[in-house]
Order: C-alpha cells, then sequence, then structure tokens
C-alpha cells in the first residue's frame, strides 16, 4: 500500500473539494484504493487539518468501548464513527468490532509490540509462581474485566434495540447485576451517581402512574386517524377535562411512537394572465372579526384509480370552515361556477365580503368577476408566484391530505367521494383547532353567536 505524508493527504483532499476531480479519477491516479480517499475527505470535514497529523496513541480499553458503544447508540455506520473519532482508518474500527463480539472485552487490551525483555531465572520463577499480592491483583482484574463484559453485554442488547440508552436502562442493568458484582464498580463502569441509580431502583415494580392518560391519548389519536399531533391532543384532552403540559403529551406520544403525518403539495392552476387580474386587497391579513367577512377558495388535484379529480372548496377566514366545496374529473369553469352559487346562499344581507383566490384561469375570467361584482364582492388575487398569500387554504390542502387522502384505502372514486365528504365534515364540526381555543371551526362560530 502507497503510504503518503499528512500535506499529501491535505493536498489530495483539497483537489477534491474544489470541485475539479471526483474520487474515482484522483484515486486512479495516486494509485489507491477510491473509498481510503472517501475517508481521508469525511476525516476532513470533521477535524479540518488535525485529521492529518501523526498520532502514536495506544487507545485504552475504556476509549474503545466509548468508541464501540457510540457507534451502537447512535446508528452510525463504521466508516463515519471512525472519521467522527479521527482513527487512523475504518479498519481499525472493525478490529476492534470483531475482537469484541468473537473474544470478549479482554482482546480490547493493547498488547506490547515486539520480544518481550529478557530477564533473569529468579524474576522468571516470580512470574510462573507469583505471590500471594499479585496473584490477588490478578483475580481483581480478571474480576473487573468479567464485570465489564457482563455490563456491556446487557447494555449491547438494549441498544440493538435502535434506541438511546437512558439513564434509567443503566440503572436497570446494574440492578440486575447487583448481585454479582459490587454496586459501587458498576456505577463507575456506568458513569452515573448513585443518587440516580437509586432513584430508578425505587420506580422499578411500582405502576406506571401514566397509565390511564396513556391510554386516552391512544384513544384521541385513533379516533382521529392518526391526524392530531401532540399540541392538538392537548387541547382535545383539556375539552375532556384532563389539563397536561404539552411537554408531557409529546413525551408520551414518543414512548407509544404515535406521529402525525406530513404535508403534500397542491395542483397549481396558473397559466399565465387569460383575463383581468386583481390586486392582493387581502395583503396576507387571514383574520376575519365575523363570519362572511373574507373568503378564501382554490382548486386542488387528487390522483386515483388512474384517474383525476379537481377539489374547488371555499373556506371562512373567520374560523376556517368549509363553507362548500364542488368536486369533479376536470378543473373547468363550472366547477367553480357551481361552487360560488352554493357559497353565495350563504350569505345573508348586510354582508360585505371580500374573496380571494390565486391567479388561476378561472379567477380571471370575466364571468367570475361579474358574478362577484353583482353581488358586490370584492375581489382579492396573491401575487404572481406567492403562494404565502393564500396561505390558509394551502394549509387546508396540506392538512387534508395527510390526513385522509394519505391515511384511507378506497374502493372506487364513489367511495372516495362518500368518504371525502365525511373528511370535510368531520373537519367543521370535530376537529378541534388551537387557535380557535380548542374547538372546532363549527363549534366557535356557534359560540360566538350565542355570546353576541
Amino acid at each position: 500500500m502507497v503510504k503518503f505524508t499528512a500535506q499529501e493527504k491535505m493536498n489530495t483532499v483539497k483537489r477534491y473539494l474544489e470541485g475539479v476531480e471526483g474520487y474515482t479519477a484522483l484515486a486512479k491516479e495516486l494509485g489507491m484504493n477510491r473509498s481510503r480517499l472517501q475517508f481521508w475527505v469525511r476525516k476532513y470535514q470533521y477535524h479540518g487539518e488535525k485529521a492529518f497529523s501523526a498520532s502514536y496513541t495506544n487507545y485504552s480499553v475504556h476509549y474503545k468501548l466509548d468508541v464501540l458503544n457510540y457507534m451502537n447508540e447512535n446508528g452510525t455506520s463504521i466508516f463515519e464513527t471512525a472519521a467522527i473519532f479521527n482513527l487512523p482508518s475504518d479498519s481499525t474500527l472493525w478490529t476492534w468490532q470483531h475482537l469484541y463480539e468473537t473474544q470478549g472485552l479482554a482482546a480490547l487490551k493493547t498488547k506490547k509490540k515486539g520480544r518481550p525483555p529478557m530477564k533473569n531465572d529468579k524474576k522468571q520463577k516470580e512470574k510462573k509462581h507469583p505471590t500471594g499480592n499479585s496473584m490477588e491483583e490478578m483475580q481483581a482484574e480478571l474480576e473487573r474485566l468479567r464485570m465489564e463484559n457482563a455490563y456491556f453485554k446487557k447494555v449491547e442488547c438494549l441498544s440493538s434495540e435502535q434506541r438511546k440508552i437512558t439513564k434509567q436502562d443503566k440503572a436497570q442493568v446494574i440492578y440486575e447485576l447487583r448481585h454479582k458484582f459490587p454496586i459501587k464498580a458498576l456505577l463507575r463502569i456506568a458513569g452515573i451517581p448513585r443518587s440516580t441509580y437509586y432513584y430508578w431502583v425505587k420506580t422499578f415494580g411500582r405502576p406506571d402512574s401514566d397509565t390511564e392518560l396513556k391510554d386516552l391519548i391512544q384513544i384521541i389519536y385513533d379516533e382521529h386517524e392518526g391526524r392530531y399531533g401532540y399540541r392538538r391532543i392537548r387541547d382535545e384532552l383539556a375539552n375532556r377535562g384532563h389539563r397536561v403540559n404539552h411537554k408531557k403529551v409529546q413525551r408520551i406520544m414518543k414512548e407509544l411512537d404515535l406521529k402525525c403525518l406530513v404535508r403534500i403539495k397542491k395542483y397549481k392552476s396558473y397559466k399565465g394572465t387569460i383575463g383581468k387580474t386583481a390586486s392582493n386587497i387581502l395583503g396576507r391579513q387571514f383574520q376575519a372579526e365575523k363570519p362572511n367577512e373574507k373568503w378564501v377558495t382554490d382548486i386542488t388535484e387528487f390522483k386515483l384509480f388512474g384517474e383525476k379529480q379537481y377539489l374547488s372548496p371555499v373556506l371562512d377566514l373567520y374560523n376556517g370552515e368549509i363553507i362548500t366545496y364542488t368536486i369533479g374529473p376536470r378543473p373547468t369553469y363550472s366547477l367553480v361556477s357551481t361552487m360560488l352559487d352554493q357559497a353565495f346562499k350563504r350569505l345573508t344581507p348586510g354582508d360585505v365580503l371580500l374573496m380571494h383566490s390565486d391567479q388561476g384561469w378561472h379567477y380571471q375570467m370575466r364571468k367570475y368577476r361579474q358574478a362577484l361584482n353583482e353581488r358586490g364582492i370584492t375581489q382579492s388575487m396573491s401575487r404572481k408566484g406567492n403562494c404565502l398569500d393564500n396561505a390558509v387554504m394551502e394549509n387546508f390542502f396540506g392538512i387534508m391530505k395527510s390526513e385522509f387522502l394519505y391515511l384511507k384505502e378506497f374502493e372506487s372514486m364513489e367511495h372516495f367521494k362518500k368518504e371525502l365528504a365525511k373528511y370535510i365534515d368531520y373537519y367543521n364540526h370535530r376537529r378541534i383547532k388551537a387557535k380557535l381555543k380548542g374547538m372546532s371551526p363549527v363549534q366557535y362560530r356557534t359560540h360566538a353567536q350565542q355570546i353576541a
């Protein structure tokens, strides 16, 4: 294998980082393995020029165990871990792992290189026939190695479950080994205080005080089909008479592995200027003081059973309620005009309404603008390329697709439409929001009307 100086390694890494030459070309030019060059680059990214300074360190058993435990607890690869700890090569760490797994902890002890020094007969006999003191030392050392081996084997079983080793886990291991080894020595290996150990020992065998709360959180999560995160579950718990800190709810959900889904982007209906556009009168002022003061609308696309369906809803910014919606196989103007006719039925005398949309071609058409003008409705449009100008509608589409479209399985397009109607009813009447004081949109509107 070709040897390289620290400066040569540094120059090679810099050539790669300049972006002119790739791993394969550089490795071939220098007559070296590609993975070796990758390891140099990774070390440099972690340690800079110190990555190539000469080192003749004899690693202790404890240091080797720390490296192996870090790799197990964090799930990093041998290659990545060796770079993080600035080891000479990834094969060094591979050797440590192999020795530990096949021969145990004692195999990690560094052996002195070269021939042992010549000693006189008296010292050789003392070595072959040790005195009482040396025998005791050897037995103590052997006992210590047995203890470390037993402790780290149990810890390794926990880390194999791909979770972080907590102080509670360490206390549990010490508790299981307390009859075989001194607790004081086990605490030293585990690196936890005596008080911490006895704190957790007191909890062993004690019933979980959060059992009832965990069951209730699971019920709420299942009722809403995984749509609720920890904040909304916290609010729902409050509605049911349980005041719980959001951090505790988050911790319990993490223990139960309950997660909310991610949002997906929507269909874009912009096709250029084909009619007249309106100014952005809404100006991202998404708050409304009363119903039917500010409405927003848009169109989104679904792909199911090899077909497409387009949804056109209207949302009231007062409480986030879906006023009405239409759905069809094509994003035609009739999809929007029917939606408008249905939404206008919600208006009452005296309503002064602002209708906001993006610059989709439907909303630029003369028929659309005329329908708004006839009812004295002010038209507002997002600026070109500014999706945040209609953020509330975008947010609804993201929530709907995460909580409904990607959570359920549908038998047919008709089944999909029925389930969509159920979801929008659920969204309006049952799905609570933090900004609505823990109420659903309809509950909030009804409550406001009652106290008015």
